[in-house]
């Protein structure tokens, strides 16, 4: 069975941590979870409520830690999936993110990105020249570290996919799978 990881920490959206987690499973994947360290971490909800300029943001579920950041060796996984929250503003500057990050994208492997989880591959420069979605308000963000932000629900560039958040899990798992799919059919 293939490993994917799922790079998080504290604040990550409940919703594209978990549906993500399973959904793997369900299509014959093994998720590993990595964190800063490995305690549980506490995920967020984030929604809209009326009267609301941006988002609220509630206490979430706990997700177990499979290895902490450190202990990551991403030769034995076949995709990365970086879930949105707060958790992509603070991971980014680890620098053992940094190094997993870029060893998925120097392998031209799967990576997903889900609402504010294009913050980590922006800051790690390695969005530069590459199409990608994202919560609507990180458009400038994108747009300095050289990309061309995508207003979509599963925006594919190569072997990046990429969405604006939860309301685009089912568009964006059917499309982070298929190039998933078809790098395994590739190995």
């Amino acid at each position: 069975m293939s490993k994917v990881l799922i790079l998080a920490g504290d604040a990550a959206e409940d919703l594209e941590t978990m549906y993500i987690k399973y959904r793997l499973v369900e299509a014959g994947y093994e998720p590993h979870v990595s964190a800063p360290t490995m305690r549980p971490i506490k995920l967020v909800v984030h929604d809209f409520e009326p009267g609301w300029d941006t988002y609220v943001e509630r206490q979430g579920r706990t997700c177990p830690v499979d290895l902490a950041f450190a202990d990551v060796d991403p030769t034995g996984y076949a995709a990365l999936v970086i879930p949105g929250g707060r958790a992509p503003e603070f991971i980014r500057v680890d620098p053992e993110v940094a190094r997993i990050v870029a060893h998925f994208f120097a392998e031209g492997k799967p990576v997903g990105t889900l609402c504010h989880g294009p913050q980590v591959p922006a800051a790690l420069g390695l969005l530069r020249g590459r199409r990608s979605s994202g919560f609507g308000p990180l458009a400038p963000d994108i747009e300095m570290a050289g990309g061309e932000y995508v207003d979509g629900a599963a925006v594919v560039d190569e072997n990046m996919v990429s969405c604006r958040g939860w309301g685009d899990l089912a568009e964006w798992s059917r499309a982070f799978l298929d190039v998933l799919d078809r790098a395994m059919v590739a190995v």
